[in-house]
């Protein structure tokens, strides 16, 4: 469910995130949206208290780049698996 959110930001910051957005062609709304998720997930995963004894261990192990996007990785996949599968069961 989405709700609404008033903030009060300086001219000069909405100035900024607008050509922001424009380049990576999204919503200002998204933008605001991802980054307290990614804060509100920092802050749980320092919390060890929420974290199991095996998921401490691992936290931390590898390093991934920034401008990594999961679901770019799953589309990539999945068409790869798919479409390999439909070319070869084509019969010739």
């Amino acid at each position: 469910m989405d709700t609404i959110l008033t903030l009060n930001i300086d001219q000069n910051v909405v100035e900024n995130v607008e050509i922001y957005a424009k380049y990576t062609q999204k919503s200002i709304s998204q933008l605001v949206e991802e980054y307290l998720l990614s804060i509100s997930s920092e802050s749980m995963a320092d919390n060890n208290e929420l974290l199991g004894p095996i998921t401490k261990q691992l936290t931390g192990i590898i390093e991934l780049k920034n401008n990594i996007n999961y679901k770019d990785i799953l589309a990539d996949t999945l068409v790869e698996k798919y479409l390999w599968k439909i070319y070869f069961s084509i019969p010739m």
